[in-house]
This record gives C-alpha cells, sequence and structure tokens, in this order.
C-alpha cells in the first residue's frame, strides 16, 4: 500500500487560510415572533410597558383615577344619549347604566389596544431605527396600559353587580374566552395598522374616526335585541366583535347560562375571524419588519 506523500508547510497553510463558505437563507416567516426570542427580551418588554404607564398619568391632577373617570363617564354620556333619549333602554335605570358600563370597559379596551399598537412603531422612531431587538416587543408593550384600565375597570364593575343586581351565575366561568379572542382581535387589526401607518401616516388620521363609528356601532350602549331581526345575521358578520361584547356581558347578567342572544355558529365564525386577523397581522408586521427601520 502506498502512502501518500507528507503535505508541505505551504499547502497546510493554504488550506488554513482558504475562506469558508457558509450560506444564508431567508428566515422563516415567523422567525422574528420566536417565543424564546422574545423571552430573551422580557425585560425591555416590561420596561416600554411600565414606561407606557407611567407617562400616561404622569403630572395630572387625578392620576390614575383617570381609568375610573373615563369609562364612568362614558357610560353615563351613553345611558342618557341611548337610554333617556333615543329609548334604548333595556331594565331602566341602575340596570342599563351596568349594562352600559360593562360594554364600555370592554370595548375602551378593544379600542386602546388597537389604536395603541397600531401608533407604537412611529411613537418609538428612535428605538426603531437605532437599536436591535424583536420588533413585536413595541406592540405588546402598549398593549399593556389598555389591559391595565381593563382590569381596573373591571374590579369597579364586580361589586357594582353585587350591590346593584346579583353575584354572576356559572356562565361567568366564559368570561377569558370572550376577552381573550377579543384581544386576538384587536392585535390582529393594530399589528396590521402598525404596519401601514409606517408607510402611510394617513392610516394614523383615520383610525380614530373608524373607531368612533365603531363605538356607536357595536352593542356598547345598547343591545341586539333593537335591531331588526332579519338584519342581525348581516350585522354579526360585518362586526365580529358584537359578538364577543354580547357575550361578555351575558357571561357577567346572565344568572343560569340562558338567554344568550347569538346563536353558535355566529361565534364559531367569531372565533375564526379573530384567530385569522391575529394570523393575518402577523403575516404582514414580518413581512414589512425589515424595512421599518429604513421607511420611518
Amino acid at each position: 500500500m502506498t502512502t501518500p506523500p507528507p503535505r508541505s508547510d505551504s499547502h497546510r497553510s493554504a488550506e488554513i487560510a482558504r475562506p469558508r463558505l457558509r450560506t444564508i437563507r431567508p428566515s422563516s416567516r415567523f422567525a422574528s415572533f420566536d417565543l424564546p426570542e422574545l423571552w430573551a427580551y422580557r425585560d425591555l418588554l416590561t420596561t416600554l410597558a411600565l414606561r407606557d404607564i407611567m407617562l400616561r398619568y404622569r403630572q395630572t391632577a387625578l392620576g390614575v383615577t383617570w381609568v375610573l373617570v373615563q369609562p364612568l363617564v362614558g357610560a353615563g354620556l351613553l345611558t342618557i344619549v341611548f337610554g333617556s333619549i333615543a329609548g334604548l333602554a333595556k331594565g331602566g335605570g341602575t340596570a342599563y347604566f351596568l349594562l352600559t358600563f360593562a360594554g364600555q370597559i370592554f370595548y375602551v379596551a378593544y379600542a386602546g389596544i388597537l389604536t395603541k399598537v397600531a401608533a407604537s412603531l412611529v411613537g418609538n422612531t428612535g428605538l426603531v431605527s437605532k437599536v436591535y431587538f424583536p420588533r413585536l416587543i413595541l406592540p405588546l408593550s402598549t398593549a399593556a396600559s389598555p389591559l391595565l384600565d381593563f382590569a381596573v375597570g373591571f374590579c369597579l364593575l364586580v361589586p357594582l353587580l353585587l350591590v346593584f343586581h346579583a353575584p354572576p351565575g356559572l356562565p361567568i366561568l366564559t368570561l377569558p374566552f370572550w376577552i381573550a379572542f377579543a384581544l386576538l382581535l384587536s392585535l390582529g387589526w393594530g399589528l396590521i395598522a402598525a404596519a401601514m401607518v409606517v408607510a402611510y401616516r394617513d392610516v394614523a388620521h383615520i383610525l380614530p374616526v373608524l373607531m368612533q363609528f365603531l363605538n356607536f356601532g357595536s352593542p356598547v350602549g345598547w343591545t341586539l335585541d333593537r335591531i331588526n331581526q332579519k338584519w342581525i345575521p348581516l350585522y354579526l358578520l360585518l362586526n365580529p366583535l358584537a359578538v364577543f361584547l354580547e357575550g361578555f356581558r351575558w357571561s357577567l347578567f346572565s344568572r343560569d347560562g340562558s338567554g344568550f342572544p347569538i346563536p353558535c355558529g355566529y361565534v364559531i365564525y367569531a372565533v375564526v375571524i379573530s384567530i385569522g386577523m391575529f394570523v393575518a397581522g402577523m403575516m404582514l408586521f414580518r413581512n414589512r419588519e425589515r424595512r421599518f427601520a429604513d421607511v420611518i
């Protein structure tokens, strides 16, 4: 057997100096939303969320009390407009105010998450253009403030129910279901709007107007039984938020589970739309994420 000749030092040096090629392929569509990566930046997420909450009530006379004042005043105005003037009150007096207050804190949380997530990138241009971190941190951190407002408003609603209405029944167990899918829906729309606002600032001006229309077009100060029955199916198809809002109030005010105002098929439809919008928002956000720093 013939042994190969020994390699010279020049051959060894050439092999060492030869560059190694590494192929870089584009990451998968959801690579930047990897949970381990987000978890690694959890301190940044917490810091930004606390900053947003602190800045919101800094140098205000009432401070955090505004969290309670805003939904109470909003529910009072809706009670006057829809209850006294329009004659849409159901149950009268205190019962109608509680119904409206529950709808108000739910809708304010939904609209607040959507609008704050939409403005999360343009409101942090310095971070986006100069520092690397998972961009999803910004939308998630801005959603914390409306969620805190909802939690405080809900803590006020519970004793009001105990004093003026009655303790909730078994339907209260479905409460997390309605909140979770409304949250997915608002995050989905918010991520889509956030990606669009970076390139088209007009969206930031149109969004508050749309939220105002949605406020009066959703059953916040009224209930679905005030709509002509033949139009309810079309209405629920166009406004899935109404399904979650009505379900939220049903879980609070129904004692035995009866009187659910929405057929099961429309609930499934709203859930599918909610998941679909969340996935669509994630995909659009990921698709445009690489250009955020250049365009913003």
